[in-house]
C-alpha cells in the first residue's frame, strides 16, 4: 500500500521509510514520540514490525549500527533483545525526510514486534490491588536477573571494529556537554534552584571521577533498564529501547531500574529484589549498591536536563524534578539518610 496524501507528514514519513525493507504494510500507526518517533507496523501477511523514526542529531549512524550489532549479539546469547529487520540492501537503516522539503531529516530502523505488556503494568497492577503483594519483588527480581545478563554478556563481548557509543561517565553525566543537556541551566529553574543544581553539578563530578572503572563495576550496558522497558508476555521478558545503551558504571543500571519507585513505601524491598536476582547470575558487591543512591540523583538531574530541552511537552515533569532534586540530593550525599 502507499500512503495517502492526507496523512500527517510523520506518517508519510513512515511510510515513505518502510518502503526500503521487503515489507507490505497493510497499516502504520504511530505508538510513541520520545526520543523517537515510534509506529507499529502491520503487515498484510499478519506480522508486526516497530519502526522507528530515530531523533536527529541524537546518534550518528555508526552508534545506531553498533546499537544493533550489541542486540543481534544479546539474542544470540538468550538474552531476548531486539531483532532487527534488515532493508532490501542489506541495511540496518535507511534515511527519510520527515517534509516533501527535506528539512528534518532521520534514520528509520525497523524491528521484530513483540506482543506484551510492560513489566510496569504488572507491577503497578499487583500493587494497587494489594500494597502488599509479592508479585513485585518476584517481577524486579526477574528485571535484576535480566540485568546481571546483559552486564554478563558485556564483559566478554569483543567489541566489533568501530563500534561507537556514548560515555556516560562523569563528562558525559555532568560535563560542559552532558549527554542529557545541560540541566543546570533549565529555564523554569528559580534562581535559588540554579544554584543548588550548579553545586550538585560540581559535588557529583568529584564523586564519579572517583568511581572505579574497573569491568566488574563498569562496562556496557543498556542505561534505560527500567520495568517500562521490559515487555512480558507470559514466561518471556523482552528488553526494548536499547536506544541509550552506553559505557556506563553497573550501579547507574540499577538506580534507573527503581528511580520511578524510589518514593514508593517498598523502595527498599524492590532493590533488594533487584539485587538478589541479579546475584543469581553475576556477582554484586556490597560497595555498588551502597553507589544505588548517588546515581539515583545521577538520573534526577539527567531527567532534568532531559525535559528541559522539551519543555513544550515536559513542563510539568521539570517542575516536579526540580521540587524533589533536593531531597534526593541529600539521601545521596549523606551516608546515613538512606538505610
Amino acid at each position: 500500500m502507499s500512503p495517502s496524501p492526507l496523512l500527517a507528514p510523520h506518517l508519510r514519513a513512515a511510510w515513505r521509510a518502510l518502503a526500503a525493507w521487503d515489507v507490505d504494510a497493510a497499516a502504520i500507526e504511530r505508538i510513541s514520540t520520545s526520543e523517537n518517533i515510534v509506529f507499529r507496523v502491520d503487515g498484510t501477511d499478519a506480522r508486526r514490525y516497530v519502526l522507528r523514526l530515530h531523533r536527529p542529531g541524537y546518534h550518528s549512524l555508526a552508534e545506531l549500527r553498533s546499537e544493533q550489532h550489541w542486540t543481534a549479539a544479546l539474542a544470540r546469547a538468550s538474552v531476548d533483545a531486539p531483532i532487527a529487520v534488515r532493508t532490501k540492501r542489506g541495511d540496518g537503516y535507511t534515511p527519510v525526510a520527515l517534509d516533501a522539503a527535506g528539512g528534518e531529516w532521520r534514520y528509520a530502523g525497523l524491528l521484530e514486534w513483540v506482543d506484551g505488556e510492560p513489566l510496569h503494568a504488572s507491577i503497578d497492577a499487583a500493587l494497587k490491588a494489594s500494597p502488599g503483594s509479592k508479585v513485585p519483588s518476584t517481577r524486579f527480581a526477574a528485571l535484576g536477573g535480566i540485568m546481571a545478563a546483559i552486564h554478563n554478556h558485556a564483559s566478554h563481548w569483543p567489541l566489533p571494529r568501530g563500534f561507537v557509543r556514548p560515555r556516560l561517565d562523569a563528562d558525559g553525566f555532568v560535563g560542559e556537554r552532558p549527554f542529557w543537556g545541560r540541566f543546570w541551566e533549565t529555564p523554569l529553574a528559580s534562581d535559588q534552584q540554579r544554584h543548588m543544581l550548579k553545586a550538585l553539578r560540581k559535588d557529583v563530578a568529584q564523586r564519579l571521577r572517583a568511581l572505579p572503572t574497573t569491568p566488574d563495576v563498569h562496562g556496557l550496558i543498556h542505561a534505560d533498564l527500567h520495568p517500562g522497558n521490559v515487555i512480558v508476555n507470559g514466561p518471556r521478558l523482552h528488553v526494548i529501547d536499547f536506544d541509550d545503551a552506553a559505557f556506563g558504571w553497573h550501579a547507574y543500571e540499577l538506580a534507573v531500574a527503581i528511580h520511578s519507585y524510589q518514593d514508593h513505601p517498598r523502595r527498599d524491598d524492590f532493590l533488594a529484589a533487584l539485587v538478589n536476582g541479579y546475584r543469581q547470575a553475576r556477582r554484586l558487591d556490597d560497595g555498588v549498591v551502597a553507589q544505588v543512591p548517588l546515581f539515583l540523583l545521577v538520573r534526577t538531574l539527567a531527567s532534568i536536563g532531559w525535559a528541559a530541552t522539551r519543555l513544550r511537552h515536559d513542563r510539568h515533569r521539570t517542575a516536579t524534578l526540580l521540587a524533589r532534586v533536593e531531597q534526593i540530593a541529600e539521601a545521596a550525599l549523606t551516608p546515613t539518610a538512606w538505610t
